[in-house]
């Protein structure tokens, strides 16, 4: 009697790939992209190369997807900031947001955008266009939002959206880049509190 073949059972991956993605972005964050190595990577999230691989593809697929983590967790006061009912204000929560998810607990200093950028050179064109991506989003956002409240009237007529959108990024770079130096998150707030004293009046409250 010929024996039934049976179809071989796809083995569990062994891990939780949630965790290991944290863990990634973390080692990411902290040291930038071209510091890092594969080994690095998988030390740190605790497993082998070609389970690396399986889950989340090469080193600039990963890349990207703990970019992405970032964005939706530990920089998604950008996101939050947008909803804020008045300009300053909204300025005011992208800044504040900015120095505390440079300075969080338990997490790297800085910001892993900039520590992208910072490697831009040497990403390939996956990593550099979600990165590129993901900074232009955020100016297209907040300049929309300022355009927003000069149509409503929140802020004077004259003033410049896309302006004031790369001054709220310059300054939250700015940040992030002070952090990774060293400077505490009571110094870095002293920064912002600076950088709104040259923002535009609003008109409605």
């Amino acid at each position: 009697m010929e024996a039934t073949k049976r179809t071989p059972v796809g083995r569990p991956r062994g891990f939780d790939t949630d965790e290991a993605l944290q863990r990634a972005m973390l080692v990411f964050w902290e040291h930038g992209y071209d510091a890092v190595s594969l080994t690095d990577l998988t030390r740190a999230m605790g497993i082998t190369k070609t389970s690396m691989y399986a889950a989340f593809g090469n080193k600039e697929d990963l890349f990207r997807k703990a970019l992405e983590r970032y964005a939706e967790g530990p920089a998604s006061y950008s996101a939050l900031a947008l909803r804020k009912p008045t300009a300053r204000e909204v300025a005011t929560a992208y800044l504040t947001g900015s120095v505390h998810a440079s300075t969080q607990a338990g997490c790297p200093a800085g910001c892993l955008g900039v520590q992208g950028f910072l490697a831009a050179s040497h990403l390939g064109q996956s990593a550099g266009d979600a990165l590129a991506s993901w900074r232009n989003d955020n100016r297209a956002h907040l300049h929309d939002r300022f355009q927003r409240a000069i149509d409503e009237g929140d802020l004077p007529a004259d003033a410049n959206p896309d302006t004031l959108a790369r001054y709220l990024m310059t300054m939250a770079n700015g940040i992030a880049v002070q952090a990774a130096m060293g400077a505490t998150r009571d110094e870095l707030q002293q920064v912002a509190d600076a950088a709104l004293h040259a923002w535009p009046p609003s008109l409605t409250g």
